[in-house]
């Protein structure tokens, strides 16, 4: 208790430190933005805005900084050892740097750079996009069709459901209430353009993409072959969403997702992360590192090429209560299975968070998840494992940019072969993080 409580004070010393950073100089205005601070809460698809005026390029600089300390345990029954001498500490301090930029009249463009992770401690770009709300044409055609429609093209998060707009993306972790993602994190960067059409709280999107996390010219060769290519395709993914303020105080919004792939090769729609996991060293071998063992807590089914995943997800918020719900299904596989004519794997994920936010401006606020993934999870295994997970949070916003929050975590692991590290495996405890965002 008394190294908890000591490793307690060091926290609040960082999270004392970090408020003298005082006032942020002010921001030139991005149009349609989604702000890095807790004034983004709860929103999905940035909003279309009209009467914007442009009055020369502008640029904005934000960042999110996230400072973690956890005091965790861990425990398995299968063959392989775990990390040992797993202690209370404090882990990597995470960075992110955001370029938001005004090109033109309703048109935008944002690039997003890692500065500091857990899988990548040097610099690394997560991405970029331009988005356009209007075009560059003029005419009443082009006017009528941007009155609902936007574009956005680049190397960037695709809009695959809507947890992805909860999640914690290295050091921004001030959207979500609790401290880790899913289990099963539906996240990947890759080359796309997607198009929107919204009005009155209705929401469709098309998209293409490469389907890799990076780029790729050359006829990708078969597995084991030296001469033997294939042909990739390139992912189709969608999404349908109303959103709608019923009342003042009560909103819902209901949402419904795809992403399809015949023969991809590289999928990474489940391992599209470069930052890593907000657990370190939960359930890890005896020589783990932080970078190389980076997604601690998460199962990645390993879809790698075909792949056809559906996300449905419901929020609602009534006055300062939240619920956040999310059923998935995904179905594929890897080209060795396919070659050993095995099938395609299927996996559930289903979620809910609950979440109350307290006060008249919602500065606290508690919260409960629940997350369990089941399904085949290992490449040519037929039999089925489940994964379950249970998060206690509670957080405070000091000012609009800094967040203190913490979690109590409780994981297990089921029906994993002997020869697993993950046999019968379980980690608890406490992580408690604190964060800047602007």
């Amino acid at each position: 208790m008394k190294t908890l409580i000591y490793y307690f004070r060091k926290v609040a010393f960082v999270f004392i430190l970090s408020m003298s950073i005082g006032a942020v100089a002010q921001q030139a205005k991005i149009d349609n933005l989604r702000p890095y601070d807790k004034t983004g809460l709860n929103m999905f698809e940035t909003p279309k805005v009209e009467g914007t005026t442009f009055d020369g390029l502008k640029v904005r600089i934000g960042a999110g900084f996230t400072q973690p300390f956890q005091s965790i345990s861990h425990e398995n029954s299968g063959a392989v050892a775990l990390y040992p001498r797993l202690a209370p500490g404090f882990a990597i301090a995470q960075a992110n740097l955001y370029t938001d930029v005004q090109l033109a009249d309703g048109i935008r463009l944002n690039l997003t750079t890692y500065l500091s992770a857990r899988h990548h401690n040097e610099s690394w770009v997560k991405g970029g996009y331009i988005q356009m709300d209007k075009v560059p044409f003029k005419g009443e055609f082009w006017d009528k069709i941007m009155k609902y429609a936007t574009v956005k093209v680049g190397h960037m998060e695709i809009n695959y459901g809507d947890m992805h707009f909860r999640r914690t993306d290295g050091g921004h972790a001030l959207y979500n209430p609790f401290i880790e993602n899913y289990i099963m994190d539906a996240f990947a960067t890759e080359v796309a353009a997607e198009v929107y059409v919204q009005k009155d709280g209705l929401l469709g999107m098309v998209a293409l993409s490469n389907g890799l996390i990076n780029g790729g010219f050359q006829e990708p060769l078969m597995p084991g072959s030296t001469t033997e290519t294939y042909k990739r395709s390139p992912s189709i993914y969608g999404k349908l969403s109303y959103d709608k303020k019923l009342q003042e105080k009560v909103r819902v919004r209901a949402t419904g997702s795809f992403y399809y792939n015949q023969s991809d090769g590289r999928s990474t729609l489940y391992g599209g992360d470069r930052t890593g996991s907000n657990y370190f060293y939960a359930l890890e071998p005896e020589a783990a590192t932080t970078t190389a063992n980076a997604f601690s807590g998460r199962a990645n089914p390993g879809f790698s090429n075909k792949i056809a995943s559906a996300q449905f997800n419901l929020f609602a918020k009534v006055q300062g209560l939240e619920f956040f719900g999310t059923f998935e299904n995904a179905k594929g596989g890897t080209f060795a299975e396919e070659v050993a004519n095995f099938g395609k794997r299927s996996v559930n994920q289903i979620a809910a968070e609950a979440v109350y936010r307290l006060g008249k401006e919602e500065k606290l606020f508690v919260g409960a998840k629940y997350n369990v993934v089941n399904g085949q999870m290992l490449s040519k295994v037929a039999d089925k494992q489940t994964i379950d997970r249970t998060a206690l949070a509670a957080g405070w916003f000091v000012t609009d940019n800094i967040l203190m929050k913490g979690e109590f975590v409780n994981q297990k692991y089921n029906d994993y072969p002997t020869t697993s590290i993950l046999k019968d495996g379980k980690f608890k405890g406490i992580v408690i993080q604190a964060i800047v965002g602007f």
